[in-house]
């Protein structure tokens, strides 16, 4: 059996009026996120590690932000496209481990619903996702609450 890691990371801008997207789920929030698509942090930090694992480089390069056909679009429908790149490549997912830093709101409560939006799009079980939050005690601009940001590092096999 071949085991690969990737780490991945993502970081969007706050503002006043804009959807907040976590985990493929909507957080009720005063700010949301700027972006090209809908600004899900910690999806794109998922893609970005399981495509770097994969060596299939990374979400800018798969899904490009001057790509007009996917503004706006739901980060859910590029997690299933990345997982479906892997999966051509005969890679199934072990885990994932994250964390999403962010100032306010608390999201705690919301992780569970996260694992299982997750989950259903990779088809994988939520016990195999582990999403943690933090904050950076009001230091850098997560904690003045001027962006998001996310990290994640995962777990791909494949038989020889």
């Amino acid at each position: 059996m071949k085991i690969k890691v990737g780490f991945g990371y993502d970081v969007h801008a706050l503002k006043e009026a804009e959807e907040l997207i976590l985990g493929g789920i909507r957080i009720e929030h005063y700010k949301g996120t700027i972006a090209h698509s809908d600004g899900d942090v910690l999806i794109h930090a998922i893609c970005d590690a399981l495509l770097g694992a994969a060596n299939l480089r990374d979400i800018g390069f798969q899904f490009p932000d001057n790509d007009q056909s996917l503004k706006g679009i739901d980060s859910k429908i590029l997690l299933k496209k990345t997982a479906d790149l892997l999966q051509e490549k005969g890679w199934q997912i072990g885990n994932i481990d994250s964390t999403i830093v962010l100032q306010k709101p608390k999201i705690k409560d919301k992780i569970p619903e996260m694992q299982k939006a997750l989950a259903s799009v990779l088809v994988i079980d939520t016990e195999d996702i582990s999403i943690k939050a933090t904050t950076t005690e009001r230091l850098g601009f997560n904690g003045k609450e001027e962006g998001v940001s996310a990290y994640a590092v995962v777990l791909i096999n494949k038989d020889n």
